[in-house]
This record gives structure tokens, sequence and C-alpha cells, in this order.
């Protein structure tokens, strides 16, 4: 659903991107002979072409159907040098999509996987377009999905390209020639050749209108748990560039003084004492907020220190989270926009049944990657500029710099360089810390602008997992059956206000924050959930999971409350409303079977279960903790269970299961932004504080075989891993979490 409308709200009007730039190469060969290679007709360069589809309304991403016309356009590049780059039109932020990618490719091209090589894309919505949103960018866990088919078909049609060539050279059928780690021969002669041997003239070639994929089982290297990742020997001896890395020619550094509340803007500045730091270049007041520039970061912070600034706080949000919450309360207590409503839950929950209600919060929370935001912005002297960033939304950030800066779209170029971790942060609707950058190097103008987000700028800057309330109120019957569930949510929308908004946000309810509640797989008679969405100017954004990550939460650790009202086991009362849900019923039984669900604990030890589907992506969790004489919670071991169709690369796949996991249950343990009279009480670690090595069990991961279309696995394991644990607390001390995190409780 949230792919599909992002897909149709960027089709009814969001900007294009242009056209195609030279490459950022990640691995070797460098960049000066990568280019000699691509531009001097001497390399085998081939895309597949995957127009842009319209999906029906409700359609599952996963269906959409590949190409039958590939054409050449750069997702392949067969070099002389007999290297295969794979160009991956995605962000890689760690979660090893670059080799995912690469992985699909060269399976089809039947290349050698020590001459695989991977780039970032150049920024082009028209030819490297996610499928699901309609604008070149990464998130959803869509990246392997959206790029199945197309890259197959380059990979598929290169290889065809290279056997025709040798076939000609050899003068024998096509059919004869093979083609094995990166060899093409003939084995009647034994005669042979590297795809470098064959590359150029390759090129010269026709790109064939139609070509065969492989048979499954003649696969070798997709779903090879021991395939190594392309970025693992450069991240390891600290060679992989990111965006903190770029060093421009006169290069200057900028850092920005933003309002501590959140809709304050400048009212007034004295400058003088900053402009005194020696090193610091120039002081410049702008809509963004006053910029500090310098010879280098630590200078342009102390510049900022230096500043003295009057902020107009008339607009500003200056209300506390506990107050935030009581108004939330008060939303609560009235009905909200319809999101889903089967049957009659007023006429069942007023039957002969037995009524449980919960009330549920979360924070705001921020996504803290560790590597800050920060680009660089060097303007271009025929107009336009390039951008050296972690960049996850090319198609929004190109349109916006060019807004910015007078120019069309293609003559903003963006060289996406890796990226310390994102979570959603760095894809914004807004572009925002891209649009800043490109605001300051405008302003001043003398020379490329590296602006740097510090930490604290991070944690107290926004664009946070909203702050939610959830009001539940659930039956079941006599015979133990769920018959009724009622939710109410209440929270802010990230897509109100934003370009995004005419069709994410359907008769009041913005879908990122319903989904997995409205469409909610258990079966139940009488369904009921609406929304409220409260405005406030505290600026919010999708965070790892969007909003499975409280929809799941309050669902599974309702389930369990039910589960006991009705004196069923939890594990075989989520299947019994599961029977029309084989793939979610299939992770649950895998992942309780794996976990010894049933088996006696000791005391003071409990078990807990949940599962969910998000991202068409299939995951459970069980959960095992130790609650201690003084009521605190270790979680020493976690199973978890993942259906995400056919799997590309096993192990990482794991790493994501562990990584989802980790990052959910140790922001469900002590995370949480909180604001006092609209100031933002945490700033770094010591305050918004991360999972420690000591709280991170041992994860166990079962990825179930299958045939289905690959989905996603970058975020569906963040949103049943909290609610394990919460259940899993619920078996031992009899008392639900539904107030996250945590700590609140004095639980860590």
């Amino acid at each position: 659903m949230l792919h599909h409308l992002i897909r149709q709200a960027a089709a009814s009007g969001f900007p294009e991107a242009g056209a195609v730039r030279p490459l950022t190469m990640l691995t070797a060969p460098s960049r000066r002979s990568f280019l000699k290679l691509a531009g001097a007709g001497g390399a085998l360069v081939l895309g597949a072409h995957l127009p842009l589809p319209a999906l029906a309304a409700g359609a599952a991403p996963a269906g959409i159907v590949g190409p039958s016309d590939p054409r050449p356009h750069a997702f392949v590049i067969v070099a002389p040098d007999n290297t295969v780059t794979v160009l991956a039109k995605h962000l890689d932020k760690g979660q090893g999509i670059v080799t995912g990618l690469a992985t699909i490719a060269a399976e089809e091209l039947d290349a050698d996987w020590a001459q695989v090589r991977g780039a970032f894309a150049p920024a082009d919505s028209k030819l490297y377009g996610n499928h699901f949103f309609g604008i070149q960018g990464t998130g959803g866990s869509t990246a392997i999905a959206n790029s199945w088919d197309e890259l197959r078909m380059a990979g598929a049609a290169a290889r065809a390209m290279l056997v025709a060539t040798a076939a000609a050279r050899w003068n024998v059928p096509a059919g004869e020639v093979t083609v094995a780690k990166g060899v093409v021969s003939h084995a009647k002669s034994n005669r042979r050749f590297t795809f470098g041997e064959l590359a150029e003239d390759a090129a010269k070639l026709p790109v064939p209108q139609s070509v065969a994929l492989k048979d499954p089982k003649d696969y070798t290297l997709i779903g090879r748990p021991d395939l190594h990742r392309l970025d693992h020997a450069s991240k390891t001896d600290g060679s992989a560039v990111f965006a903190m890395d770029i060093r421009r020619p006169g290069q200057v550094t900028a850092v920005l003084a933003r309002s501590p509340r959140f809709g304050g803007t400048v009212k007034s500045v004295d400058d003088k004492a900053a402009r005194a730091v020696p090193g610091v270049l120039d002081v410049l007041t702008l809509p963004v907020g006053v910029a500090v520039i310098a010879k280098n970061t630590w200078t342009a912070i102390q510049g900022r220190e230096a500043l003295t600034i009057t902020w107009d706080d008339s607009k500003a949000e200056t209300r506390g989270t506990d107050a935030m919450l009581a108004d939330y309360r008060k939303l609560a207590a009235t009905p909200g926009a319809v999101a889903a409503n089967k049957g009659d839950v007023g006429k069942a929950l007023a039957g002969d049944v037995t009524v449980v209600e919960a009330e549920f919060t979360f924070p705001y929370l921020a996504h803290a990657p560790m590597e800050p935001l920060n680009a660089v912005v060097a303007l271009n002297p025929e107009g336009g500029c390039t951008i050296w960033a972690g960049s996850q939304f090319q198609g929004v950030e190109q349109p916006v710099a060019a807004h910015i800066l007078g120019c069309k779209p293609e003559q903003v170029k963006i060289e996406t360089q890796w990226a310390g971790g994102s979570f959603g942060r760095r894809a914004t609707t807004t572009a925002d810390y891209i649009a800043e950058a490109v605001t300051i190097a405008k302003a001043y103008g003398k020379a490329p602008v590296h602006l740097v987000w510090t930490r604290e700028d991070d944690i107290k800057g926004g664009r946070y997992r909203p702050l939610f309330l959830h009001s539940v109120k659930a039956a079941v019957d006599k015979s133990g059956a769920l018959v009724a569930w009622q939710q109410r949510i209440v929270g802010q929308s990230f897509m109100a206000g934003t370009p995004f908004e005419p069709v994410m946000v359907k008769n009041g309810v913005d879908a990122t924050m319903v989904e997995g509640a409205s469409d909610m797989a258990y079966a139940v008679p009488n369904l009921a959930v609406d929304a409220h969405s409260p405005a406030s100017p505290v600026t919010t954004l999708w965070w790892r999971s969007v909003g499975h990550t409280h929809t799941a939460y309050a669902k599974e650790v309702m389930i369990d409350r039910l589960a006991k009202a009705a004196g069923k086991d939890p594990l075989a009362f989520r299947l019994a409303m599961l029977k029309d849900h084989p793939r979610l019923a299939g992770v649950l039984t895998l992942a309780a079977e794996k976990a010894g669900w049933g088996q006696p604990m000791p005391k003071g030890k409990g078990r807990g279960i949940a599962v969910h589907e998000s991202f068409n992506t299939f995951v459970a969790h069980v959960a095992e903790v130790t609650v201690n004489d003084k009521g605190h919670v270790t979680v020493d071991r976690v199973v978890v269970a993942i259906d995400c169709g056919r799997v590309i690369n096993p192990d990482i796949v794991k790493a994501q299961m562990e990584g989802g996991t980790g990052w959910g249950i140790g922001h469900a343990l002590r995370g949480e932004i909180t604001m006092t009279d609209g100031l933002v009480d945490q700033g770094n670690f010591d305050g918004f504080l991360p999972l420690r090595m000591s709280d991170m069990p041992a994860v166990e991961v079962h990825i179930v075989p299958s045939t289905e279309r690959p989905t996603g696995a970058g975020e569906p394991g963040v949103p049943t891993s909290a609610p394990a644990v919460a259940n899993a607390v619920f078996s031992v001390t009899g008392q639900p979490l539904q107030s996250l995190p945590f700590s609140r409780a004095g639980l860590v």
C-alpha cells in the first residue's frame, strides 16, 4: 500500500530528474580508468529498460512483471580489463544492497564473483526510477524486489551478446558456446575467451529483444551463504568513501544554527564574536538558519557557539511531550477518520464477551545514523551544481536543488557515496539537509561547501518517528475466539503538507500511520480502526519499518493479553486466526519450533512470541528473557524466522534480521526523545541511549526456503522484535508493557 501510494504521488506531478552524469566508483578499477573504459567505446555497457508501470490499487509491489525489451543504458558494464561493474540505483547505507543487486546481474551473466564490482548509478529518475515510487529513491525495503527483473534481464542480455561475439569469432553456432565463471568456452575446439577479450566487439552488437533467464536450479551465486560482500574489504581497511570523507579543491565547512524549538525562526543575530573566531570565513543569515562558514568543522562549530541569536517562537512548538500526550488522550476519546470498518464492532463488544482494553504510548525516536547528515556542494560555472552525499532520494533532491539554484534538474549532478546508516533519515520528502547545503553554497558562492550536522544537531533536529498513542478495545467470546477489535491511533502525519499528501492521505488518514493495523491479518469478524493526526511544528519522518514500528507492537502485545483472557496458548491462539495466511503461519511455526516453544522455563524466565507482515515479508520472533528479583529484564536469546521469498544472499538477510532485532529491542529498552517546554531534552548518546553490547541477545535466524519473488529484509526484522520481548516479560510478571520504553517501568 505504502509503495503504491508513493508511486502515485510521484506520478501526480513530482518533478522528474535529469540525464546521466559520470559514475562514482565504489571499488576498483579507479574512477579515471572506469570512465576511460566506459566512455571510449571499449566496454559492453548494457541495461534492461523497465518502464515505470501503473500498479492497480492495492496490488502488491512484489507482483511487478519484468521487462521483455532490454535496452542499453548502463546497468552492466563489462570492461576490457575483465571487470564486471553492476550499477546500483539504490543507496547502500550498510544494508548490503550493492552486493545483492550485483549478485542478481552476475548470476544471469555467469560472471566469476571475483571479477564483479559495484558502483552507484547516476541520479536520473527516468532511467533509474524506483518502480514502486515513480522517482529514484531507496526505502520501504524495495531495492531487491524493485530491481529483480531488470537486473536479471540486463545480465542475461549481456551474456547473450558475449556469446554471440564469441560464436562469430569462432564461426560456430551460439548453442555450442557455454559460459561459466567469467569464461566463454567452446568445448569442441577447446577454445575460450574472457569477458574482457570480447567486451569491445560485443558492445557493437544490437541488444537482443528477448532473452532466456536461468532456471533457478542452475543458480551458482544467488542463494550462496558464503558469497562475500563487495564492500567488506574497503570498509575494513578504511578505503570506502563516505560523504564525510569528500574533499574538493578549496572546500570550506559550514554548520548551521537552527531554532532550538521546532517552528522557531531567526529574529535577530549578533555575529561579531563569531566572525572574530580565527578561521571563520563568513556568517550568513538564511531562511534555513544562521550558517557559519569556516576552514574546518571544529572552527565552524566554535563560531556557531559564539553567535548571539534571538529566536521568534511565535509559531513554535512550546509544549512538552507529557502535555502533548495529554492532548492525544483527549483526542483518543473522540471518533477519528475511519481507516477500516468491518462488521459491527459496537454490537460485538456489547455481547456476552470478555473485553480487554489497553492504552499504548510510543515516544518520539531519532534515527541517529552513525554518520551524521552531511553533504558537499560545488556550484558549476555553467550553472547547476554537483552534490556529494549519501543520497537516498535522488528523485527528490535533484529537483529541489534545481529549484533553489534556478536551473534545470539535469544540471544538478549527484555523486552518491556510501552512507553510514540512515534508517529512513536521509529519505526526506523535502530533501532537507541537501536543501540546506545547496542554499548555503549558493549564498556563499566562493568555494565548495561541506555542510556538517553534529550529533547534537541530529538528535535535537527532528525528523523523528512520531509520538503515538493507541487506544485498543477488543473482545473474545465464550469459546475463546477473537470477535471484535477497535483501535484508535493518534499521532502526527509526516505526509501532510508534502507533495505526497494528495495520495498518501486518504479521507483524513495517513496510510503510514495505520499500516499493520487497518489491514491486520488475524481473522476477526468485527474490526474498526480510526485515526487522529494532530498538527505540530515538530518535524517527523518514516523510521525503520515506518508505521509497523508501533502498530505491530500494539497488536502483538494486545494479542497476548487476549490469549490470556481466552485461556489459550499465545502460539495456538495466533495460529487459529491465520488459516488464510499460510506464510505468516509458516514463520510463526518455524520460530516457535526452533525456540522450543512449550518447553518449561526456570523461575524468572519466560518466552514471548510475535508475528507480522511488513513490506511483503513475513517475520516471527520468539524472545527469551530473565526477570531478576529486582524486576530488571535481560533479553537472553531471540529466534527469528523470515520468509522474504527467494533469497539472494542468505548472509545479508541474516545480518539484517540480527540488526533489525537489535534495533527494535534497543529502542524498546531505553529509546525516547522527550521535550520540556518545546526544548528537546536529549542531545547525544548520553541521553538518547543506543543498544549496548551487553543488551544484545544471542540471535538465531532461520530463513524459509521459497521460490516466491524476492521481497525486502532491511526493515521487517524490526516490528516483531520488541513485542516478543514484551510478551516474554508478560509471561513472567503478568504485567503488560504498554508504554515504551521499558525503562519507564523501571525494568532496565
